[in-house]
């Protein structure tokens, strides 16, 4: 397995970057983010690495950083989901956001990605959430002060009935997108149990 590749930029495309090693030079594919941190040609670059194994060809795939390579890991374990596919999904939005998305169930927000149906986001969520929930604290979701007071009391309402957080606030959001985020807190609440 390639770990990692350290050498200098010979070409920079959108999705892709050629890296001179002591006299080779290895073409890997990035994500649009990856590929927007990449130094000028003819400096110097390392790139955590990913090598994709076929029977007809060797691709590699490259990430600036770990979090990237290990969110495209999970993504590619996920069925019907390839390393193209987990690419373009890297490419439309940052890791911390994506996993936002599915920890809240947006499935809506993951179907605004590139190559992402409404089953395929469903089956996003159902495979990754469980891992997510324990890597994403509650400080990656915006605290009561960043809400409003309605969304904010039916939140801890929902939470003080033994609701995830998460959840909660998927469900809430949900609501407000829908304009139904009207009234006291118990009819909020009420509406949002309907939901959970």
């Amino acid at each position: 397995m390639i770990h990692s590749i350290k050498g200098i930029v010979k070409a920079k495309h959108p999705t892709a970057v050629v890296i001179d090693i002591g006299g080779v030079s290895l073409k890997a594919s990035v994500s649009v983010p990856t590929a927007d941190h990449l130094p000028d040609i003819g400096e110097k670059v390392e790139l955590r690495t990913y090598l994709n194994v076929r029977e007809d060809a060797l691709e590699l795939y490259g990430f600036a950083d770990e979090d990237e390579l290990a969110l495209f890991k999970m993504l590619i374990a996920v069925s019907k989901i390839g390393p193209k596919l987990a690419m373009g999904i890297l490419s439309g939005t940052s890791p911390e956001e994506f996993k936002r998305r599915i920890v809240t169930g947006d499935v809506v927000a993951l179907t605004a990605l590139p190559g992402i149906g409404q089953k395929t986001a469903k089956r996003i969520i159902v495979e990754l959430k469980e891992k997510l929930v324990k890597s994403v604290d509650a400080m990656d979701l915006p605290s009561d002060a960043e809400l409003s007071d309605q969304f904010s009391d039916a939140l801890s309402a929902l939470t003080a009935l033994g609701f995830n957080r998460a959840d909660g606030f998927r469900v809430l959001t949900k609501m407000q997108r829908e304009n139904h985020l009207d009234g006291d807190t118990e009819e909020i609440v009420k509406s949002a149990l309907k939901e959970l």
